[in-house]
């Protein structure tokens, strides 16, 4: 079976068609990217094959599906002969609310619950739909899944989603932690269980999915109990745009003292805080090392911020479950960047983590125990694959 997993943000979409049928093996994967300005980018890729770059107005998302399709048929770098070819559609989404616990089949009636979805993901689920509509008028036939970032949250007890406000907008407008990075955090815990050894129905694992979105997951027998993002993406860790933790009153006059709508503010504490807002350099971890190794003062408090949060969730999350059996690294950060991980780890010896220095400096972009054999906590680097996850969704909810 040939699926093809679609994730539609704003203004671009990525994709990927995985062949389920030979070890999900990518066909071909690729972006579309500036839909809506005046040119857009597609760069395509089929397996074992040169990348091809081709800019062209895309004024909206169907559009850009239908250019995305067409370079899949493509006589040169296409990987199908035709769309038939292809089973099924597997669309990431942000947001499922309390509605969506699993991955669902998309029909009218979830179209329906998707849509009373967005305004808890006004950024992110428009785009989304738009993806899964545009998909239904371009190929109308072929069945269609829902892969949420929030459903492997919904295993979270009420005392740790709960926030301590009035409870009138749980109840009304089910204001709440919800979390993100679930497709990530439920590929990883598993793999890293199995890299460890350890079963994952009786294990407790602190899971660090780290990139320019991060967030901690506290994972006890696999099932998410806690989540370090909540009602949005903006809160917990320190990340490249967002400001992570913030105090109600800090953020009330920044807006003050910036003139700052609420829907401004929201733009604002997403897109100019975090690494980017601290070091005043950038939010890419490669650029800033090399501006702290310069000596820029900014950049390096940035890296220290943002080990020390990692951290700090580490040790709370570890007290959170009763103890940490492991802890795993991912994302492009924690698969990549071999001294954060140790910055993150340095410091917990106290409950048994001891890292192997040398195995973990010659680790990045690969799955490895980077603990010593005396460590009492292990500690892993796992990649990730959250395409994987949705196609993997996808089928099976298409064979029942």
């Amino acid at each position: 079976m040939k699926i093809l997993v679609l994730n539609c943000g704003s203004s671009s979409i990525k994709y990927q068609l995985i062949d389920m049928d030979n070890n999900a093996q990518v066909m071909a994967k690729g972006v579309v990217e500036k839909i809506g300005l005046e040119q857009s980018d597609l760069t395509h890729q089929a397996f074992g094959g040169e990348k091809h770059k081709v800019s062209k107005p895309c004024p909206d998302h169907q559009v850009g599906i239908n250019w995305v399709l067409e370079y899949l048929i493509h006589p040169q770098c296409g990987v199908i002969k035709n769309l038939n070819e292809i089973n099924a559609v597997g669309h990431r989404v942000v947001h499922g609310g309390e509605i969506f616990k699993d991955s669902t089949l998309i029909t009218p009636e979830v179209m329906k619950q998707l849509d009373a979805c967005i305004p808890l993901a006004p950024l992110h689920n428009p785009a989304n739909i738009k993806g899964i509509t545009s998909m239904q008028n371009l190929l109308p036939e072929v069945p269609q899944v829902a892969v949420f970032d929030t459903s492997f949250h919904q295993t979270m007890p009420d005392y740790a989603y709960m926030y301590a406000v009035p409870y009138k907008f749980y109840r009304n407008d089910r204001m709440r932690r919800y979390g993100f990075h679930g497709t990530s955090h439920k590929f990883v815990v598993k793999k890293a269980a199995e890299l460890a050894g350890l079963d994952i129905n009786r294990c407790k694992i602190a899971s660090c999915h780290l990139g320019n979105g991060a967030s901690l997951a506290a994972v006890v027998n696999g099932k998410s109990m806690d989540t370090t993002m909540g009602y949005t993406p903006v809160e917990g860790l320190v990340m490249g745009t967002r400001a992570g933790d913030l105090d109600l009153g800090a953020a009330m006059a920044i807006m003050e003292k910036e003139n700052l709508t609420p829907e401004q503010a929201n733009a604002y504490f997403s897109k100019q805080c975090g690494l980017q807002g601290i070091s005043e350099v950038s939010s890419d971890m490669r650029e800033l090392r090399a501006a702290a190794a310069d000596g820029n003062a900014q950049a390096a408090l940035a890296l220290k911020m943002f080990a020390y949060r990692c951290k700090k969730y580490i040790g709370a999350y570890a007290a959170a479950m009763g103890g940490v059996d492991l802890v795993l690294f991912t994302g492009g950060i924690g698969e990549n960047d071999a001294t954060m991980r140790e910055a993150a780890c340095q410091g917990l010896e106290f409950m048994g983590i001891e890292m192997d220095t040398a195995k973990n400096a010659g680790i990045h972009g690969e799955d490895a125990i980077v603990s010593t054999p005396a460590s009492k906590v292990k500690v892993a680097v796992v990649t990730t694959d959250e395409e994987k996850v949705i196609a993997t969704d996808t089928l099976n909810i298409i064979r029942k």
